[in-house]
């Protein structure tokens, strides 16, 4: 990417203005994205206009802006990339993230046992409030034999992987046979030099790589994707309210904390 440049990729205000020939979006309309150029670090902004989704009247922006993005990975995640279901027992890796205290109340909301894997006592009770069934602290626990231990030997038919590189070997050995990895992270750094060949010996496991991107770049996937989340909100199942607040001007202090791992959650800029 070439410097200088903005960055940031979701983002909702409200439209001031339209070109020639939009009539998706009116002036005065409220509306939320997750997708487009890089620039949502910005109080005002040009953006296509395919990509924005209007907000019902009882969101705000700043609860929408706090989790929307993450809360479209979740929902592509467990609907989509393996359909979830009542009963079901899943692997989420940093389940108090971002996006893993949205996925915490999403699978509760569909009946789903949860394990969570988190870098502290304090996150585990966060992702226990938030709908885990259970957490697992990785800096403390074995993961691969907690999860063998809750699920009576059983493993689990899915793990979802955000951190990468450090969690990858181990988290093939939560699967049970003919069962899915997904990586959509690598906060631990990117996996390389992967051996597709023990993917059979330890039980003829699926794996897959997605982006929300592929999913919302259909316009009407991206709006029932996106009904499925607001639904959930309207019904009180999914909170995204951001559990840190910043303004626009501390956009680097920002940075230096989500970098230290000194946030939970979602956080917002405010212009």
């Amino acid at each position: 990417m070439p410097l200088p440049s903005g960055i940031g990729k979701e983002g909702a205000g409200v439209v001031e203005a339209v070109g020639e020939g939009v009539t998706a979006v009116v002036p005065g309309d409220r509306v939320v994205y997750c997708d487009g150029p890089l620039g949502s670090y910005s109080s005002e902004r040009n953006i296509a206009a395919g990509v924005l989704v209007k907000l019902p009247q009882w969101v705000s922006e700043q609860h929408i802006a706090a989790g929307f993005l993450r809360a479209m990975t979740v929902e592509y995640l467990l609907n989509r990339t393996f359909k979830c279901k009542a009963g079901d027992t899943i692997l989420f890796h940093a389940a108090a993230g971002g996006v893993g205290l949205i996925a915490s109340q999403w699978a509760r909301a569909l009946g789903v046992n949860m394990i969570g894997t988190v870098g502290s006592d304090e996150k585990g009770k966060l992702a226990l409030a938030h709908g885990c069934a259970h957490v697992i602290n990785y800096r403390t626990e074995n993961f691969v034999e907690r999860v063998k231990e809750i699920t009576g030997g059983k493993k689990v038919p899915v793990v979802y992987d955000s951190i990468g590189k450090d969690t990858w070997p181990a988290s093939l050995d939560c699967l049970q046979p003919l069962g899915l990895m997904v990586s959509f992270g690598n906060s631990s750094g990117p996996v390389t030099g992967v051996d597709l060949g023990i993917l059979g010996p330890k039980g003829s496991l699926y794996l897959t790589r997605q982006t929300l991107m592929t999913y919302t770049a259909n316009r009407a996937t991206l709006e029932e994707m996106a009904n499925n989340v607001f639904n959930l909100m309207k019904d009180g199942k999914l909170d995204l309210a951001a559990r840190q607040t910043y303004s626009l001007a501390d956009a680097a202090q920002a940075h230096r904390d989500l970098e230290a791992r000194n946030t939970v959650g979602g956080m917002i800029l405010v212009p």
